[in-house]
């Protein structure tokens, strides 16, 4: 098989080759050109409720945001403790609650009572007691690491 080309050949084929290049082209341009005309502005509308979108896409945010979640929080010592466990914990904070009101009733008796005004000490804690037009003012300072705190009693 023979291919002889001729100079008026080749200039027929590449007449052919820029006519399908243009009209391409024009095609590209022409669907262009209708595409732009129908484009519009973009604008952001967030859909946080945060951040300033709609409140009634809390509830779906919340539910996805649960769904998504892998996280589970910590079981409590006190559910992991089986029932005779945890009776056994209420029992020991019984017993040293008892113990601590007896303790503090025999310092209390040892000092005063509460109704005399006044500065006392109970080991590391210093306890003034005074009368104020608000009523009875018991501040508590802990004299180891200096944290305060002030228990007011109304007047009946």
């Amino acid at each position: 098989m023979y291919c002889i080309f001729t100079a008026t050949g080749t200039a027929k084929t590449d007449i052919n080759t820029l006519l399908i290049m243009k009209l391409k082209l024009f095609v590209l341009l022409f669907f262009g050109v209708i595409l732009c005309s129908f484009s519009q502005q973009f604008s952001y509308k967030p859909i946080n409720p945060a951040f300033g979108g709609d409140t009634f896409n809390y509830n779906w945010l919340l539910s996805s945001a649960t769904s998504q979640n892998g996280f589970t929080a910590p079981r409590s010592q006190s559910a992991q403790q089986s029932e005779l466990d945890q009776f056994g914990d209420r029992l020991n904070q019984q017993v040293l609650s008892q113990i601590s009101r007896a303790l503090l009733a025999q310092q209390v008796d040892a000092v005063g009572d509460f109704n005399e005004e006044g500065t006392f000490t109970f080991g590391t804690l210093n306890v003034e007691v005074f009368e104020s037009d608000e009523g009875l003012v018991i501040n508590i300072l802990d004299t180891s690491n200096g944290e305060q705190t002030q228990v007011i009693v109304p007047n009946p």
